[in-house]
């Protein structure tokens, strides 16, 4: 959430930034409530004096015997606490109306964001190890999946429907092995503290972690219980300090955790149809770091440099992108995502992301009232929150079935993986 008094002293800065950002958001309309609210705040502060003294010449004229200008006195007084009654219920619904509606507007990008209206305005910031040659055709993951037997797309479509598979065998000992790496790196190299957090969270979670109200859609929700099954482990831990103060002392934190992610997926309607990479359910690995506001930069780098050690240490081929204005989403200020190269993609091959980094500065901390203080007795100040994917497991085996296919249909394994998976150098080829 944006500081309402940067929106009140700079509406112009804000309208500007929503149109690099190809967003929309109701500033004029927040503008008139806000002006609303002060206007009504310095009425009943009027009444309110005008009570306090009309109560005063009430205990004067009782002990001057005028009963009945007493008695008419205390009339107007409460006409006047009928009126400030009137006006406390009016203030109390423009500050609900302001509130909902400051919920729609964006966080603002960062001075070093490219500006560009879509992805194809993204920076490259660097390239790390160069796609593998076949002397063959590559082919897709979903192919080399159903050849080995090791992911079933039939069964999962029987179960549940589109958008959803089933991994078996060697298939899902490989999952389970990404995930548990990169949770002992994140912990044992990183120097993180493992979170397992509820996979549904109440409503003012999901909007502390600013994905309501402007994802409702594209999210899974229990009326019943008022649960909203998470997209991504960040809503949990943006919310594990909601209303409460830290001390300097404690931060920065540096959480990770494991979890089920749950979309509906209609924002990509008629995109990536087969294979696994965009489904309603899937897992990942999620950074979260709270920090010192000047601190969160610095924090940023870190997290992108996490990713790309795994990367690395899976001999996967990735780019880094700086994302412009026009992709840049909802929260972040500034983001950064690793893509990996798929080779078996198109027929062609192509770059698909596996991490998305993002400093969201003091926005998630506003909505969920994160709060820290510089030294004993200072005044609270908003701290910082950034998120990482430190990776998605489902998304990485893409990269890992279609970089590590050999040409009798095998896929050998990382070698990273293999005391994750009893020693096996090669999934196939028998």
């Amino acid at each position: 959430m944006l500081d309402l008094n940067f929106i009140r002293q700079h509406p112009d800065k804000v309208k500007a930034a929503l149109v690099d950002l190809n967003a929309e958001a109701p500033i004029d309309e927040i503008l008139q409530l806000d002006q609303q609210r002060r206007e009504l705040l310095k009425e009943v502060e009027v009444l309110r004096q005008e009570r306090n003294a009309g109560s005063k010449v009430i205990g004067q004229l009782m002990r001057e015997g005028q009963k009945t200008e007493a008695e008419s006195q205390k009339q107007r007084m409460s006409d006047i606490g009928t009126k400030i009654q009137e006006f406390d219920e009016m203030l109390r619904q423009i500050e609900a109306d302001l509130h909902d509606k400051q919920l729609y507007v964006p966080n603002l990008p960062a001075a070093d964001v490219p500006i560009g209206p879509d992805e194809s305005h993204n920076v490259e910031v660097r390239r790390w190890g160069n796609p593998p040659k076949f002397d063959f055709q590559p082919l897709p993951h979903w192919d080399i999946g159903t050849n080995l037997d090791i992911i079933d797309f039939e069964r999962g479509t029987k179960i549940s429907g589109t958008r959803f598979y089933l991994f078996k065998g060697l298939g899902a000992t490989l999952h389970r092995a990404l995930f548990n790496w990169f949770l002992d790196t994140a912990i044992y190299e990183n120097g993180y503290t493992e979170i397992y957090p509820p996979f549904m969270v109440r409503t003012q979670a999901a909007v502390g972690a600013a994905h309501l109200p402007k994802f409702r859609d594209n999210m899974y929700y229990d009326a019943e219980e008022d649960y909203w099954f998470i997209g991504t482990a960040e809503v949990p831990l943006t919310n594990l300090f909601a209303d409460e103060i830290l001390e300097a002392e404690q931060l920065p934190i540096k959480y990770v955790a494991h979890t089920p992610c749950f979309r509906r997926e209609k924002m990509s309607a008629g995109r990536d149809v087969r294979g696994i990479k965009r489904v309603h359910q899937f897992e990942k690995v999620e950074m979260y770091h709270y920090t010192m506001p000047e601190e969160s930069y610095h924090h940023l780098e870190e997290i992108v440099g996490n990713a790309e050690k795994l990367c690395q240490r899976l001999g996967l081929p990735y780019r880094v992108l700086q994302i412009c204005t026009g992709d840049l989403g909802f929260a972040a200020a500034k983001k950064y995502d690793v893509e990996a190269w798929v080779p078996g993609e198109n027929g062609q091959g192509e770059w698909m992301e596996i991490s998305s980094c993002s400093n969201v500065l003091d926005f998630q901390a506003r909505r969920a009232n994160l709060r820290f203080r510089r030294e004993h007795g200072a005044k609270p100040e908003f701290l910082h929150t950034l998120n990482g994917s430190g990776l998605p497991p489902g998304r990485v085996m893409i990269a890992i079935l279609e970089n590590y296919q050999q040409a009798d249909g095998s896929v050998v394994i990382p070698e990273v993986l293999r005391p994750y998976m009893g020693g096996k150098s090669v999934i196939g080829g028998e």
